[in-house]
């Protein structure tokens, strides 16, 4: 679920977005100058990204969230990778949308790690 923030903030967006399209259709019926129209209809797609991408970084960021406290709980700071599980913890808040998914494919790999090194250790 999405936080009450995010999703005010998003629906927020959302709205005046519509007011831009509103206010481009508008354009269009009046005749209005095609330059202008095509910096209303910029804005607007400016205006969309940018909600998604509020949307998306919450997503990933929850999903990474919630895949490195699964690793933490597991390595309680004495495996193989307790200093790259404390780097990304460490990094965690700071990172950008782009960073986001190569950290979580990271997790996932030292979670395999473990998972095998578990299974072998019962063995």
């Amino acid at each position: 679920m999405v936080p009450k923030d995010i999703t005010e903030d998003v629906i927020k967006r959302l709205h005046y977005i519509k007011g831009q399209l509103g206010g481009i259709e508008k354009m269009l019926k009046e005749g209005k100058d095609p330059d202008q129209i095509i910096n209303q209809f910029k804005a607007a797609e400016q205006a969309l990204n940018k909600a998604h991408f509020l949307l998306l970084d919450e997503v990933l960021r929850k999903g990474l969230a919630l895949q490195l406290a699964d690793v933490i709980k597991a390595c309680p700071g004495n495996c193989q990778d307790a200093q790259k599980i404390a780097f990304l913890q460490e990094k965690f808040p700071h990172l950008e949308l782009s960073e986001i998914t190569g950290k979580i494919k990271e997790v996932e790999s030292i979670n395999e790690r473990m998972i095998k090194n578990n299974v072998k250790a019962k063995e």
